[in-house]
């Protein structure tokens, strides 16, 4: 049986539709949490990534189409989550990310402008607007998906470096100001970051496909992952899962202020 220590507990997951924020959503609702996802795609997408999230736990799924470069889309997100889950939501996970890889002097302002909404002004935006109701409760977590560039940069990636270097210091800051809410039995308060290395997705399947010269899939990731990833392994999208829904647990209530990379061993270097 599994364990549904969330249960009675409400989610929010942004850009989870699809990858990494739905496997998320696929494991708090696994846990016993109602999930809302939000992210874009064809209605079919939805459907089906609704469909997934229910499957994993016991239903009531809903999807917001809230523009997250938009702060009166998402306040108006937040306003109708409040009343879906009696108050406020108890979990935030802010997943959803763009990326644009050119060099900084060719960075169309436009595309500046989308990474950072999107990566980094929207948690700014859902965090001020959940986590009053998390204090008042005694219980929240607020589980931020940086990146390994959120630790490290990388050339090509000025505006997604800026954003998730950005997004461990807002977390930082969160998590000071309401690490005295709650106590052990409630639960706390907590904002974390989990910093993804090479994630296996659909994404970047070409990049495999390219690096395999004649040889094996694992030879095309091996090649793919070299330069900068020691373990030579991508992660799946379930294990960042599940470390986000770890971080969920009470006995994680002293876990706070942190930037977790998964990324065999990328920033240890």
């Amino acid at each position: 049986m599994s364990d549904t220590f969330l249960h009675g507990r409400t989610a929010l997951v942004t850009g989870s539709t699809s990858g990494i924020g739905l496997a998320i959503a696929k494991g708090l609702a696994a846990a016993g949490a109602k999930v809302a996802i939000n992210g874009l795609g064809s209605p079919e997408q939805i459907a089906s990534a609704i469909a997934e999230v229910d499957a994993a736990g016991s239903g009531g799924t809903v999807h917001f189409g809230a523009d997250l470069r938009d702060p009166a889309a998402i306040e108006a997100m937040m306003t109708e989550l409040a009343g879906w889950s009696n108050g406020g939501i108890d979990i935030l996970v802010n997943n959803a990310g763009i990326q644009h890889a050119v060099p900084l002097h060719e960075m169309p302002v436009a595309k500046w402008n989308d990474i950072i909404a999107i990566n980094l002004s929207s948690a700014f935006h859902t965090m001020r607007l959940a986590m009053p109701a998390m204090a008042g409760r005694g219980y929240g977590r607020v589980v931020n998906i940086a990146s390994v560039h959120g630790l490290v940069a990388s050339k090509d990636k000025a505006p997604y470096v800026a954003s998730k270097f950005g997004i461990v210091g807002l977390s930082k800051v969160a998590a000071l100001e309401h690490a005295a809410q709650g106590n052990r039995d409630s639960g706390g308060v907590t904002v974390n970051c989990i910093c993804p290395g090479w994630v296996e997705t659909p994404l970047i399947e070409p990049q495999i496909e390219a690096r395999m010269q004649g040889g094996s899939r694992n030879d095309g990731v091996r090649a793919l992952l070299a330069e900068k990833q020691p373990s030579l392994r991508m992660t799946l999208p379930a294990e960042i899962a599940a470390l986000a829904v770890f971080l969920c647990r009470r006995e994680a209530h002293n876990i706070t202020g942190t930037a977790m990379p998964v990324d065999g061993g990328w920033t240890a270097q």
